[in-house]
């Protein structure tokens, strides 16, 4: 185990063996260093968080901690992705047109009984103020199906570039249809109104160049924002329930998430 210290956060890097995915898992703990009591802290599960180094996370953690409206304590978890990224992300049970997302499943499970197990018992809480999962592009989707599917362990979801699009048959399919082919909007239709979750999602109009429908909006954001009508709908409010963040010159990738993630911060523990 490495330990580093950031000023007030203390990262801790260690690595956990999962034998639902077959690998050993890499994590990144940043813990706030000054909480008397851990149990006060809100959890916050991160996909990618391989490139949390690259953002600099910590020093990002730090301004917000410092800032006069400072965020709550909060342990944040960076879960580094495997070899098998494309297979261990996606939407549980529910694979892409390409097979892809086939271990997401696999995931879930490696989330809930081995992960949290291992952070309540390494650090002595059983149990957290609130429990929240983030992640970045595919990242994002698979945190957006765990947290929607398992409304009774989380209260929030932060989704930057998610990978929305996900669908069940290629686009160029004469069939192919928006409404019923995008899995994650279909999972949203078909499931329950759960009244605290609250959903935070950025994208940037630099994202991509796709069209997919010639509208003249990216098909990045198009899908995000059709996946928040489809929240609407089942009764969250715009502006209340949801936050969109959505950046002029951001691009997909860690530069934008990282510029991007302090309003997410701010949005999810300010005080």
């Amino acid at each position: 185990m490495q330990v580093e210290n950031v000023s007030r956060i203390l990262v801790e890097k260690t690595s956990l063996p999962s034998s639902f995915l077959n690998r050993e898992v890499k994590i990144d703990f940043y813990l706030p260093g000054n909480v008397a009591d851990r149990s006060a802290m809100s959890l916050l599960l991160i996909n990618d968080g391989q490139d949390m180094d690259k953002m600099g996370f910590a020093s990002i953690l730090e301004r917000a901690y410092n800032a006069e409206d400072a965020i709550s304590p909060l342990l944040c978890v960076a879960i580094h992705c495997g070899p098998e990224r494309k297979m261990e992300y996606g939407v549980a049970g529910i694979p892409d047109y390409k097979g892809r997302g086939a271990k997401a499943g696999l995931y879930t499970s490696f989330i809930f009984e081995e992960l949290l197990p291992f952070i309540r018992e390494r650090y002595a809480i059983t149990s957290f103020r609130e429990k929240a999962f983030a992640g970045f592009s595919l990242g994002g989707l698979m945190a957006l199906d765990i947290v929607w599917n398992h409304p009774q362990e989380f209260s929030k979801v932060g989704v930057f570039s998610g990978s929305l699009w996900w669908r069940n048959i290629d686009q160029s399919e004469e069939e192919y249809d928006d409404h019923r082919h995008r899995i994650m909007h279909q999972q949203i239709a078909a499931g329950n109104y759960a009244p605290w979750l609250q959903f935070f999602f950025q994208c940037g109009n630099m994202d991509e160049t796709k069209d997919r429908n010639k509208n003249g909006i990216i098909d990045s954001i198009d899908d995000t924002l059709d996946l928040i009508k489809e929240l609407e709908t089942k009764g969250y409010t715009n502006g209340k329930d949801i936050l969109y963040l959505e950046l002029a010159d951001g691009r997909h990738d860690i530069a934008t998430w990282g510029r991007s993630m302090p309003y997410f911060l701010k949005w999810g523990w300010g005080k």
